[in-house]
Formats: C-alpha cells, structure tokens, sequence
C-alpha cells in the first residue's frame, strides 16, 4: 500500500490567532486557504516539500455548525479548551491511492469515507462519527486526493520543509502495529514513554530561521506546568 504523510494539522480558536502562532514559531506568514463548508471550517495553507504541506484550521464564524461533529476534534470541549489557550499541532493526515482498500486493512477503525471540496479541490476523507482525534491525534486521519498532481505544489513555497515526525508514546509496540496495518510505520518515528506519561506530537520542520519543533497540546501542557 502507498501511504504517505499528507500534512500537519494545527489547530486554532481563530485562523489570525493561528497565523500568529506560525509567525512566531516558524518566523513565516502563511496564507490563506479556502473554506469547507462541509465541516464548518477555514484553513491557511503552506508547502512543507515532498507532497507534503502545513494547515492550519479553525471553526469558521460565518458558517452555520455542521449537522455532524467537524474532523480534528474540533468540537470536542477539551480541545476547544485548550486552543483558547494557544493553537497547537492536533495531528497528522497521510493520503493513499485506495482510501477504501486502507480502510479495509486497518486494525482499528478509521471512520468513515466521506467526500469532502474546496474550491476546485475533491477528496475522500475518513473522519469517525463523532470527529474525534484518533488516540489523542498520535494516529492520523486518511485520505485520497482526487487530483492528478498533489495540492502542495500549488501552494506557497515560504522555505519551510518537514525533516521528520516524532511520536512519544508509552504503548509504542501498539501504536506501530496499527500504523503497520496501513502502511504507514516507516513514515514517522516512534518512540517510547513511560506508562504513566502521556502521549505528544513533535514535528521538526527546516525554516529560513533554523530547525524549528511544532508540538502537540499534551507536550505544551506538560512545559507549561
């Protein structure tokens, strides 16, 4: 199977708050996106090399709440909580040329493929039934593009490219058997934590400003204690 990182996903209370959280980590203005109607959302948009691009996401205020949960977690209390706070790297989306066949092979579930547009974009996307980060957003949602060439590379190219995903966890054996039975093992690396610690996200990205590190809201919450 041909899995591949897709992109990070930062999410945000509001796109300016999110815009200025990239500003100040990565030392870029990433622009502006488009708008899903489908999910309730807006995103800003940046290439991170390889197929492979930055998106930052938030509820969208000029459109009515989806009849569904949105994807990301973002309706969840506890992730809106702590955007409030300060945006944060939720999780990551790797794409795949057979949506249905991942779906199929994967050990746990994934949720369900629905058919999601922006603009002049089409894709399928698995998002579970109640929108949530799957195991916290360590593993990543799927997807198939349904265009020829991958949106990345009509996006800004700001000099910022992805040098690698890590994943802290204390079940590290379960989380690479899940990732395995999509293909996607070799795609990060994993690493392991003790039992009673949780779980995090750190993303390591190249910038004109030197090798910056995005983390996940658990990483962010543990240094600010």
């Amino acid at each position: 199977m041909n899995t591949q990182i897709d992109h990070l996903v930062i999410g945000a209370e509001t796109l300016a708050q999110g815009v200025s959280y990239v500003r100040k980590s990565l030392g870029v203005d990433i622009p502006a996106g488009g708008v899903h109607v489908k999910m309730g959302t807006h995103n800003h948009l940046m290439q991170l090399g390889d197929d492979t691009f930055l998106e930052v996401i938030s509820l969208n205020p000029e459109l009515e709440s989806p009849e569904r949960p949105r994807w990301y977690g973002l309706d969840d209390p506890f992730v809106r909580q702590q955007l409030r706070l300060q945006p944060a790297l939720l999780t990551w989306v790797v794409n795949t040329q057979d949506i249905s066949a991942l779906m199929r092979q994967a050990n746990i579930s994934f949720g369900t493929v629905e058919s999601v547009s922006r603009n002049n974009l089409d894709w399928y996307f698995g998002v579970p039934d109640d929108g949530r980060l799957l195991a916290g957003g360590m593993l990543p949602y799927a997807m198939q593009w349904l265009t020829e060439m991958h949106p990345s590379n009509q996006m800004a190219d700001l000099g910022c490219r992805l040098q690698g995903l890590e994943i802290y966890h204390p079940h590290p054996a379960w989380l690479l058997s899940v990732l395995e039975s999509i293909g996607a093992e070799k795609l990060i690396g994993v690493h392991a934590l003790a039992s009673d610690q949780v779980p995090y996200l750190a993303a390591k990205i190249s910038t004109p400003n030197g090798i910056k590190t995005l983390y996940s809201l658990e990483n962010m919450l543990r240094n600010s204690v």
